[in-house]
């Protein structure tokens, strides 16, 4: 019978540890990710949370739905809805309701994951083994890192432990609610992560079928068996979600077979076989699977492990020493208690989790290179996918923490006095706790590293956005990994009735532009564009603007557009081009260009013109008034005004002006300002040339671009 006063203190002393990680975890997430990490995939639960708060499983976006469709949204006939379950963003909605703070959950999640760990270690074996596991899950990288971003790992593990709690409490007190909370918990896990949750069942149903067959055999089924009414009770607890996780589905996918995920990507779940993603896909044979995996569990152990494989020889050890107490049975003064059930179930997930994710190429995903631990979305959250791993890893880690102190302590009493022994025992502890502390910090220390260089060009990127104020604004967002929001820029969120303070929309197509500009009318716009290339690299930065809107409209638009010519060109001719969409262009060629070069020219629902150039001597005789270079304007179209400088080597310098333009009943419509860019060698770089007019360091001596609208001499032009 342990003592009430050292039951109190074990207590308080796990509580200690659970505050410990929820509040290393939540400065982690404030500090280390500010604006989230580099999966994507955060924005999909933080966004799914917002809906749930408006009571929404999907968003209505109509015929806007490629402007406003989310990273892993699935779109389908003008609603959107997310390919992940609801039950992760449900936990975050908790914290955003109650505290208008998500991380809160993250927090919560941190500090439940070490309590549930205590009470499964204090099950498994004692208290002492219960604290030191929980300190040692907390203190994982793998723990700290991932339990930080809004991902579904953390909060999937805190629902399989909640179950497992429940499920052996139930066992060893035959007490009903506990089956139903099992019941319960696990059906969460699945409705969360299906394929996880089974994984981590998989020794807890076994257990439970063998107790039912023993009952049956030795009791028979009138009246059923404690055994059986209490693993009916769990299972029917379970049931009841995996009824409402296929309700789910088939509210969303139209069948209750379908899950979200594979409306998304049919070729994206566990199995062998060619896997697909998107554009990404793979031939995952088994042989490829258990190499891959491979590596994950190899740096699971030594990297993302507490203490590396300091704390995996650890978990081998106390794991030996749990199996030759079994086997030995009866209790030693290194180990005093073990539960059977427990401890089968904890060294069963061993082979339940690692066996199961060899059949899941995701392992394979995560490693950009294999054999490089510091390439790919592992070296930034772990090895996610074997996060439950750490359950098993920490409680017979710390058996062989306990054991091995306890063996020394008595040791020690055997050959040097009291005083002696605690000496003795206060230096071994000292020493331990540095060598752990050092091995670990250096651990954490090198992904935390990562992802802060990764948010130092997350804070570069949105820097516009932290000193703008919006007051019913639209935003044009770049696409630079395709037609996709939050993918990059998670951090830039719609609110689900795309209703917020700003609209965020996708740049694409004119057509589709101007959809966005009359669906707001009443908006202010604008674009945020940036300069650079938009890797997944953190030491690739881009210099970034956002810049103000308007439409202007008339039966004619005249404007003019001017461009230095900068002494490093050593520019020998100029050409002069006006195009749209179709490809259709109108030329003009100067031979001897000045330091500056001014081209007007016009818009209306007919043509666009160039109407004069200045700043050189023509190649061709000058622009008359009845044969302006021209080509015809769609009805949404983009024109393109080009300045190409050619030096003397035959090298390039243009100038590129791309206006978004509309016309409708005689009159024609411009998103302005154009999208401009500097670009040597090529005419068209994209984003690597955008002209930054108020950073004119960013680009060489010389270069000016500068470009208006006014009204036509002939007509009023008007802007909204």
């Amino acid at each position: 019978m342990v003592p009430v006063w050292r039951s109190n203190r074990e207590r308080l002393a796990a509580a200690f540890v659970a505050a410990v990680a929820a509040v290393a975890v939540f400065v982690v997430a404030r500090e280390v990710f500010p604006y989230h990490s580099n999966n994507h995939d955060e924005a999909v639960y933080l966004q799914q949370a917002a809906m749930l708060l408006e009571g929404q499983l999907q968003l209505y976006a109509g015929e806007l739905a490629g402007a406003f469709r989310p990273w892993f949204f699935v779109e389908d006939g003008g609603r959107l809805y997310p390919k992940y379950a609801p039950v992760p963003a449900a936990m975050y909605a908790v914290s955003i309701a109650l505290f208008g703070e998500p991380r809160v959950t993250l927090a919560a999640v941190a500090a439940g994951n070490a309590a549930l760990v205590y009470l499964l270690g204090s099950m498994a074996f004692d208290r002492r083994v219960g604290i030191v596991a929980a300190a040692l899950f907390a203190a994982a990288p793998l723990s700290l890192v991932t339990g930080s971003v809004f991902l579904p790992y953390a909060p999937t593990t805190l629902l399989n432990l909640l179950f497992a709690v429940c499920y052996l409490r139930g066992v060893r007190r035959r007490d009903p609610r506990y089956a139903v909370g099992a019941g319960i918990a696990v059906g969460l896990a699945f409705f969360a992560r299906p394929y996880t949750a089974v994984l981590f069942a998989v020794p807890f149903i076994a257990h439970a079928l063998w107790s039912v067959g023993r009952a049956l055999r030795e009791r028979g089924l009138r009246p059923p068996p404690e055994p059986v009414r209490r693993q009916a009770l769990t299972a029917a607890g379970g049931l009841a979600f995996v009824g409402l996780t296929l309700a789910y589905n088939a509210h969303l996918t139209g069948s209750p077979l379908v899950f979200p995920f594979e409306a998304f990507a049919p070729m994206d779940g566990p199995g062998f076989g060619r896997r697909r993603l998107l554009d990404h896909s793979i031939e995952y044979t088994p042989e490829l699977g258990l190499r891959a995996n491979g590596y994950v569990l190899w740096y699971l152990a030594t990297r993302w492990f507490t203490a590396g494989l300091l704390g995996t020889t650890c978990a081998l050890c106390g794991l030996a020493i749990a199996i030759r107490r079994r086997l030995n049975g009866g209790a030693t003064s290194a180990l005093y208690e073990a539960d059977a059930v427990a401890v089968s179930a904890l060294a069963g997930l061993f082979v339940t989790v690692t066996a199961g994710n060899v059949a899941f190429w995701g392992n394979r995903n995560v490693l950009a290179t294999m054999g490089d631990p510091t390439d790919g979305l592992i070296a930034l959250i772990g090895p996610v996918y074997h996060f439950d791993l750490l359950v098993p890893l920490s409680v017979f880690a710390a058996v062989a923490v306990v054991a091995g102190w306890r063996r020394l302590r008595e040791l020690l009493f055997d050959r040097l006095s009291r005083r002696g022994t605690r000496l003795v025992l206060a230096i071994v502890l000292v020493a331990g706790l540095a060598l752990g502390g050092v091995a670990n910090a250096a651990l954490v220390g090198a992904p935390l590293e990562r992802n802060a260089a990764h948010t130092e060009k997350f804070e570069r990127a949105y820097e516009p956005f932290e000193t703008a104020e919006f007051d019913d604004a639209v935003v044009f967002l770049p696409t630079p990994y395709g037609e996709w929001q939050n993918h990059p820029f998670q951090y830039l969120r719609n609110e689900p009735g795309f209703d917020g303070e700003v609209v965020y929309a996708l740049d694409r197509e004119p057509a589709e532009d101007f959809a966005v500009v009359d669906a707001y009318p009443d908006r202010e716009y604008h674009r945020y564009a940036y300069r650079g290339e938009w890797t997944p690299e953190p030491d690739r930065h881009v210099v970034p603007k956002l810049e103000s809107l308007t439409v202007r409209e008339g039966e004619r638009l005249a404007g003019e557009t001017a461009i230095g010519v900068p002494d490093s060109a050593n520019v020998d001719r100029v050409t002069v081009q006006v195009e749209n969409r179709a490809g259709d262009r109108a030329t003009y060629a100067i031979d001897d260009p000045g330091e500056r070069i001014a081209v007007e020219w016009t818009l209306d629902s007919d043509a666009a013109r160039l109407v004069a150039v200045e700043g050189g001597t023509p190649a061709t005789g000058g622009i008359e008034a009845n044969d302006e270079p021209s080509v015809a304007v769609g009805a949404t179209d983009e024109i393109v005004v080009l300045v190409r400088l050619v030096g003397h080597d035959g090298s390039t310098l243009t100038y590129r002006q791309a206006t978004t333009v509309r016309t409708t009943n005689g009159s024609v419509e411009a998103l302005w300002p154009p999208e401009r860019t500097v670009c040597p060698l090529v005419d068209d770089c994209g984003n690597e040339g955008t002209y930054l007019p108020d950073r004119p360091d960013a680009h060489r001596e010389g270069v000016v671009f500068e470009t208006n609208v006014e009204e036509s001499d002939e007509t009023e032009s008007g802007s909204r």
